[in-house]
Order: structure tokens, then sequence, then C-alpha cells
């Protein structure tokens, strides 16, 4: 391990940037690296370092030590907010260039990145810091004794908390699992994917450059199979915040489990997306496309079933056929552009994987499905909208998290057939409804097993509310009015008023004689 105190990545010859791991307020390079590499022209975008379990240990320590010497942890909540505030500023000021990073590095069209890369990121460290200045840290806590007493209820911060980030929305999930620790008083190590390790790596001098001390917070890089994986089993660790496949949590919270750590885990889905008969057709079809090809549909709450009665489906089908055909497919870094790649060869080789299986589980192809060609598709990693009809709740097309621009149109007969349809998942964390009769709508969003439900919209994630799944689509939830919550533990404190020691009351515990 090279640490170095120079601020910022430095370049090589060829001026590409590169990226070091930030650990105990110094820049830690390695002899290994990996290339950071543009999903639309496969050029390399940076270099960065390879961390390993190494520097997921000291990682941990400096975090330790830093929780341990108190200075965060008992800086002010008014104070804390103030330099999640110069945070925000900072960003603010870097718009243009972090909206480019997004397109660079994950393959965003530039008015998504904009919003995603840099819109949602302040928006929820806006939340973050004002939830910090109203949040109640310490009550007045009834009593129920026999002697007169006071109580206290703390919300005291955990220690050493782990955020482990993928590569789809690499600055946003950052802030998710970052800020609200350093919020409550934590200390945070991020692991960031090495696909996508620049923002999380860039935010870290800005949180240094507002006050931060060192130790506090930690960005490293390294393989999940090893370096998160230990990160999570790790000893001195008291919070693990996981975004990833229903896969991967699963054995995360297995390596949680020895130590008893706190874990949240926002994990896969299969949205279901209900259209009922009574739906504004032209804002349906629209919200249908929005809800399966956000960011290539590479979202874990995508909308990727979509649930149509029996007495709109074809007419549904051939509107939303021909709106897909008005997308713009293309270089990320063109304004125009509305669909951008894939990340990457495993990526691409999954989806169209699935698109072929969807094709021999008898499900029709009724638009999409290869790669688009011509000029500006000779390299990255391309797939064209999909669109399969004739699908059933048992094909893999239909059950399992394809993470692409993928959509399975399945019909249904009644309301509560498509409720049944709809739930019979292994996942719950995202569903739709689409009418014009708002409390018939809500009289389905009740009735579907998913920790969030757009009614005539997709993809509504607000920082006011709770996000997270039911079932194998993970546990806990971050945003909402009480994300703080999951970054601190609740203290009871109580105090004798009584004036005196009930030493008859000792002695029925102690077996000390009543005249004692």
């Amino acid at each position: 391990m090279v640490a170095t105190h120079a601020e910022g990545p430095a370049t090589d010859r060829q001026g590409i940037p590169h990226y070091r791991m930030f650990i105990g307020g110094e820049w830690v390079d390695t002899d290994e690296q990996y290339d950071v590499i543009n999903p639309a022209t496969e050029e390399l975008v940076a270099t960065a370092a390879k961390g390993g379990t190494s520097h997921a240990d000291a990682a941990v320590a400096a975090a330790k030590r830093a929780f341990e010497s108190g200075e965060w942890r008992n800086t002010p909540p008014l104070e804390r907010a103030a330099v999640i505030d110069r945070v925000i500023a900072a960003l603010t000021s870097r718009m243009d260039e972090f909206t480019e990073i997004g397109s660079r590095e994950c393959g965003f069209p530039l008015r998504l990145s904009q919003a995603i890369c840099v819109g949602f990121p302040l928006l929820h460290m806006q939340h973050y810091a004002d939830l910090t200045r109203r949040y109640e840290w310490e009550r007045p806590g009834p009593v129920a004794g026999q002697v007169l007493s006071a109580g206290l209820v703390r919300r005291e911060p955990l220690g050493v908390c782990v955020g482990i980030v993928p590569w789809n929305f690499p600055l946003v999930l950052t802030v998710w699992k970052a800020i609200p620790a350093l919020a409550a008083g934590n200390s945070v190590v991020v692991k960031v994917d090495e696909k996508t390790p620049i923002a999380a790596l860039e935010v870290a001098q800005m949180l240094r450059d507002a006050g931060v001390p060192d130790g506090t917070f930690n960005v490293i890089t390294g393989d999940g199979e090893t370096v998160g994986a230990h990160l999570v089993a790790h000893p001195d660790v008291r919070k693990v915040s996981f975004t990833g496949s229903t896969a991967v949590g699963r054995e995360v919270m297995r390596n949680a489990a020895d130590t008893i750590k706190q874990v949240t885990l926002e994990l896969g889905g299969k949205g279901p997306n209900i259209v009922l008969e009574d739906a504004d057709l032209d804002a349906a079809v629209d919200g249908a496309a929005y809800a399966f090809l956000l960011h290539a549909g590479q979202a874990c709450e995508s909308g990727t079933r979509l649930l149509l009665p029996s007495s709109l489906h074809d007419e549904f089908v051939r509107r939303l056929v021909e709106r897909l055909k008005t997308l713009k497919i293309g270089n990320p870094l063109d304004p125009a552009t509305d669909i951008g790649p894939v990340m990457g060869p495993d990526q691409h080789k999954r989806i169209l994987g699935y698109i072929e299986l969807g094709q021999q589980e008898g499900a029709t192809l009724v638009h999409g499905g290869g790669v688009p060609s011509g000029p500006g598709f000779e390299k990255g990693y391309w797939v064209e909208p999909t669109v399969f009809t004739d699908v059933r709740n048992d094909m893999c097309i239909a059950r399992e998290e394809i993470f692409g621009p993928v959509l399975s149109v399945l019909r249904y007969d009644s309301v509560d057939e498509a409720i049944e349809i709809a739930n019979d998942t292994e996942y719950g964390l995202s569903a739709g409804v689409w009418s014009q009769d708002v409390p018939r709508a809500l009289e389905v969003a009740k009735q579907l097993q998913a920790g969030s439900v757009w009614i005539n919209d997709w993809h509504n994630i607000s920082a006011n509310l709770p996000f997270g799944g039911f079932k194998q689509s993970g546990n806990g939830r971050e945003l909402g009015p009480d994300a703080l919550d999951e970054f601190t533990e609740q203290k009871a404190v109580t105090v004798d008023l009584s004036g005196r020691v009930d030493r008859r009351a000792y002695g029925l515990v102690l077996g000390t004689p009543p005249s004692a």
C-alpha cells in the first residue's frame, strides 16, 4: 500500500486520470489497477487503484480510530448539517463536470445524467441536511416503575458503517449510504464498484474540504467477492448497507450474522406495472416505456412486467411499439439521445441471452431483440428496446431480473387476476397502477406487495418517502422522514428522582435482610 498526500486524481502521460483510494485522509495507490471503460465507445475513461482486503482493513481501522476519537460524533448536529451544506455547494458548482462523468463512466444520456448523477444527489443530500437539523436526537420517555423516575431516550451513532455501492447509480447510492451515516455521527467506509469509482472518489475530496475529519469517510475499491465480503464480515463494522442482486444480498446477510451487524439491503426487483381499463392510454404508454427503459433498464425498481387487460392489450401494444420507434438510441453525450448503452460485455451477453431464452420459452418478440447497427454502433454495448407478448408469469423472462431494456407483457381478465399475477414473485420492490379513477387505483395499490407503488407514474423516488423492498427485494429503508433511524441506536436512560435508595427492593433481589 502506497500512500500520498497529493489531492485529486493523478494523470498518466496520455492525460488519462488515475484515481487512488481515500483511506484515513490519504490518497492510497496500488501496483494493480482497474480500467474504467466508456460503455458507449469502449474507450478508456480513467484508471483506478485496485484495492484488496488489506485496504479494507486499513479503511475500517481508520474509521474506527476516527469514531473513537469522538471528534465527529461529538460535533453538534447543526454543525454536521452545515458540513453537508458545504458539500452541496461544492457539487452544485461542478454540475456540468459530474453530468459528463455520469455519461462517460455509466452511459447515462446527458439529460438523464444531469437529473440522476447530479440532481438527485443534490436533492437527497439536502434532505439529509434538513433532517439532521430537525431529527429528535434526544427526547423524554415515560417511565413505569415503583419509584419516582425520569426517562430519556437518546439516538446515538453506531460506529463504523460500510456502504457497498453498485455500478448502475454510483453517486446517488453513495449519497444514500454515506450521508445519513455521517449525519448521525458515524464513520463510513464506502466500497465502490470497480466499473464506476469516479464520482464517489471525487466526493471524498469534497467531504474532506467541507470539514469531515480524516478517517471519518473512506472510499476503497476492490472485487466484491473478496473485498466486499471481507468488509461485511469484519468484526469492527457495526452496520452494512448494500445495494445489489438478491443472490449477493443473501451472502451479505450470512456474512454479517456472526457479529450481529445491522444490515440494510436494497436488492432485485421485477416490477409489475398494471394498466386498468380506464387508464389514460397516452400517459400509460409513455409511462410503460419510461418504466422499463430508464438507464437502458438497468434499475432494480424498473417496471419490467406490463399487465394489460385483454380488452386493451392489442391496441396498447401497438401504441407502445410505435412510441418506442421514436426514441433515439446512441451516443450518451448527444443531447438528443434517449437511450444509452448497457454497462459492459458481461451485462450485454446476459441481456441478449435472456432475449434468446424468451423466444425459446414461447414468448412473441414484437419489437427489438437485437443490437442496433450502423454508424455509431461499431463499438460499445448496445441492446435495442425489446418487447415480448404472450408471456406467462411462469416464464424465466417474467420471473428473473434481466437488468436490461426488456419488457414482458402479460394479459389479465380481471383486476383480481392482475393483483394475483403482480404478487406472484419473490420480489417486492416496486409496482405501478394506471387509472383515471384514483380511489380505485389506491385500492389496487393497497393489495400489491411492494415497497413503492406508483400511481400514474414510475421511478418517482422521493427523498421524503422511505424506499426499500418487501420479500426478497430486501429489508430496511433508505430515504424518508426516519432515514437516520437506520444509522443510530436507541439508548434508554432513567434517573431515580425519589432522593432515596430503595433498600427493601434491593433486598428482594440481592437477598439482603430488609433491615439492612
